[in-house]
């Protein structure tokens, strides 16, 4: 396993210094796994103040004997390590937080009051230095569960989930985010873990919102985010984030749709997830028809949803308000959600049309709400996420986005051309900066005030016949370079 060595020294001088010392945890975890850990903990039996003193670049500010030791790493993963004393909790008196923590005296101790057994292991050397290497320090069969793909809670799953009650949702997590094997098999809740978990899962009123959030944003972010989101409805859990979603369950739809509302909601989820798109679009995407339950009229073939998507943003304003989402988030996604079902057909449509929907989602989310529309598709049982229309959109909201080729382009401008040459306002101001525009067009690189008002005086040369003439053409010009723009951007999009 390849320890950096950034942690190695913070566990070989602990050490020296005559205290055990282990890498503990989530880290240990990824490291059987082969992946990278995103963060490093260290367990040791020196106590905070010898921590500090041998690590003075530090801080400590917690009631739990955590030390976070800054190293000077490049690494952003590696910059901060954090140091705990051995310890074994007490009390927790908010279903979050130990009430009291007292030191422990072995690993074995410390290991005891972790969350599951994938992450209750540790890596150091029993006996001091005495052994080479790191040895795995295993007392609840971690790494067992590590190859069987189970996540057990550490001794009594009940009392663990009554400890801590976010740990249910962290086991649901692990479900989603940890890597399946060969055969595409993930993890999974050990049955009387599982069983835990639904038995506590109203403990989950008592945890902050914005715990409940960083959970469920880490869960839906997880490559098998659509399995955990219905895991967390099986255990009961769901009912207590996002109850609103429940509300589409085992209700049908119309011809349009194969699968029921939780079922689309779940399969469009599942393209997102494979596409591998943004927090947004995923939450926007599962949350895009959670109006549907509350606008249905009728059922069967013909049953409708008018204005779902109305009633969805509202809803969703409130769901991401009450789990403390930030108001940029808020915005956007429920704009995603309220325009998902923005209206187009070739030649129906109109380029005014596609700017007013640029305008009201705004430009540089368009893209964003194009994948909700994608996932929507493949959500509802069609085999093509970007079918000829949907193309054919993407080149209409291109062409209306580029800049149009008129003589604002220019690095001179009619006033400046009347001031230049001493003229009236008049159509000569016109056909010099149509000849000027077309010339630039044909080389860039002249687009200087310089080079401009040297062609300019030359032009006031010519006679009026010969610079209308010259206008005309370079109209003509004109008029073929915006159609080989429009060809080009065409052919981007297989559109004819």
């Amino acid at each position: 396993m390849d320890i950096p060595k950034e942690v190695q020294s913070v566990v070989s001088l602990l050490e020296k210094k005559g205290f055990e010392a282990y890498i503990v945890g989530g880290c240990v975890r990824d490291l059987l796994l082969a992946r990278e850990p995103e963060d490093w903990d260290v367990a040791t039996q020196a106590k905070p103040e010898e921590i500090q003193a041998l690590f003075p670049d530090n801080f400590y500010e917690n009631k739990f004997f955590t030390v976070t030791v800054q190293t000077q790493s490049n690494n952003p993963k590696l910059k901060e390590i954090e140091v705990t004393t051995f310890r074994s909790d007490m009390k927790y008196g908010d279903r979050r937080h130990p009430e009291e923590v007292q030191y422990a005296k072995t690993i074995e101790e410390d290991l005891a009051r972790r969350d599951f057994t994938i992450n209750a292991m540790a890596l150091g050397k029993p006996g001091f230095l005495r052994k080479p290497g790191f040895q795995i320090v295993d007392p609840f069969g971690g790494q067992k569960d590590l190859q069987a793909k189970l996540i057990r809670a550490v001794g009594d799953a009940n009392e663990r989930f009554q400890e801590d009650a976010l740990r249910m949702m962290r086991g649901v997590r692990f479900v989603a985010t940890l890597p399946a094997g060969q055969a595409g098999l993930g993890f999974k809740l050990e049955e009387k873990t599982s069983k835990a978990i639904e038995k506590n899962s109203a403990l989950l009123k008592e945890i902050s919102q914005e715990r409940i959030r960083d959970e469920f944003v880490k869960t839906i972010m997880g490559q098998r985010a659509a399995e955990g989101i219905e895991k967390l409805r099986e255990l009961k859990l769901l009912q207590h984030i996002i109850p609103e979603l429940l509300e589409g369950w085992n209700v049908t739809q119309n011809k349009h749709h194969i699968y029921n509302v939780w079922e689309h909601n779940l399969h469009s989820l599942e393209y997102a997830i494979a596409k591998g798109w943004g927090l947004r679009v995923r939450l926007a995407v599962l949350l895009h028809d959670v109006g549907k339950p509350r606008t249905k009229r009728g059922e069967g073939p013909d049953a409708t949803f008018y204005n779902h998507e109305v009633e969805g943003a509202k809803m969703t304003r409130r769901i991401l308000s009450r789990l403390k989402f930030s108001r940029e988030d808020i915005e956007r996604i429920s704009d995603l959600v309220r325009y998902h079902m923005f209206y187009y057909n070739v030649g129906e449509v109109t380029e005014s049309s596609v700017r007013r929907l640029l305008s009201k989602i705004g430009p540089e989310n368009m893209e964003e709400l194009l994948q909700v529309r994608m996932a929507d598709r493949i959500g509802s049982g069609v085999p093509k996420a970007q079918p000829y229309k949907l193309r054919h959109l993407r080149y209409i909201i291109d062409k209306v986005s580029q800049d149009p080729i008129s003589a604002k382009m220019l690095k001179l401008n009619g006033d400046n051309v009347m001031e230049l040459l001493k003229i009236s306002p008049g159509p000569k101001v016109g056909w010099v900066l149509t000849i000027l525009l077309a010339e630039v067009l044909d080389d860039p690189a002249k687009n200087t005030k310089e080079f401009l008002e040297s062609r300019a005086k030359e032009l006031h040369t010519l006679s009026d016949k010969e610079l209308k003439e010259l206008s005309l053409k370079a109209k003509q010009e004109k008029g073929e370079v915006e159609t080989e723009r429009d060809d080009a951007t065409k052919q981007k999009y297989y559109v004819s």
